[in-house]
């Protein structure tokens, strides 16, 4: 699996894709008039927010988590990996190990979100650990990818 994900065809595939579903979201943000609430972490907050929205932006919300927000985890997780993996030689899988677990962290933010969104919020409890924790591994993934591109634009002007 690592010689696949650290292919440069593999990476500009899974940047493509990164880069899409990103625009996905804003697009159907921007269409529907409405805030996901993948970086909500407080049930209250989230409750009071989606007692804000119409029945059509939840549908629509619940859609996007179900269908693009199942995606979106594989395609930077496993964007971030394989940079890591390709750029940092021996440092490369500690430091892709955040950006393979943030996956599951996503997806089980996701189907509490389809759950809270279908209208059974019993797991909500659980956005109050995913969310952070997910946003936190994200993060350390992009910040490292960051750098990557960097030494990977250096070998390429050297």
């Amino acid at each position: 699996m690592k010689n696949w994900l650290t292919r440069s065809s593999t990476l500009w595939i899974l940047f493509a894709a990164f880069v899409l579903i990103s625009l996905a979201f804003g697009v159907v943000m921007m269409t529907w008039e409405f805030v996901m609430i993948d970086e909500m972490s407080n049930p209250e907050a989230i409750r009071t927010h989606l007692a804000s929205m119409t029945q059509e932006q939840k549908n629509v919300h619940l859609w996007t988590t179900a269908t693009l927000d199942v995606l979106y985890p594989f395609a930077y997780g496993l964007l971030f990996a394989g940079m890591a993996l390709r750029f940092f030689g021996p440092l490369g899988p500690l430091l892709a190990a955040p950006s393979f677990l943030v996956i599951p962290f996503d997806l089980a933010e996701g189907a509490v979100q389809v759950l809270t969104l279908s209208g059974d919020d019993r797991l909500l409890w659980l956005k109050v650990y995913v969310t952070p924790i997910k946003l936190g591994l994200f993060l350390f993934g992009l910040f490292a990818t960051l750098i990557a591109g960097v030494i990977a634009f250096r070998r390429r002007t050297r």
